[in-house]
């Protein structure tokens, strides 16, 4: 996944989570001033609407889980494939920051 497609991930799933939550306050002020069987329906909706998005939520996060694992796999290989080149650059990020902690 490249970083255009996961920022738009990103952005379609704020957007959904954005539209549900503002579909299922809507539907819920309506059934607050509603009585009888369209409050239950509007109710009853709004509760769709959230298990729904809850759904998704879990999806997403089984989703970054997955792809969080298949990047430590590929960084425990490449560290594993090339371990001079690690340590160069894991001193060089400590040099970076030893650095900017001494200038203060």
């Amino acid at each position: 996944m490249n970083a255009k497609s996961a920022t738009a991930s990103v952005e379609d799933m704020q957007s959904d989570v954005s539209d549900a939550i503002s579909g299922a306050e809507d539907m819920l002020a309506q059934a607050a001033t509603s009585t009888g069987e369209k409050a239950a329906e509007l109710r009853g909706r709004a509760l769709q609407q959230l298990k729904a998005l809850r759904e998704r939520m879990n999806e997403a996060g089984q989703a970054a889980a997955h792809h969080s694992r298949a990047a430590a796999r590929a960084t425990d290989d490449f560290v594993h494939d090339h371990p001079w080149r690690s340590i160069l650059a894991a001193a060089s990020v400590g040099v970076v920051i030893g650095l900017l902690i001494g200038r203060r």
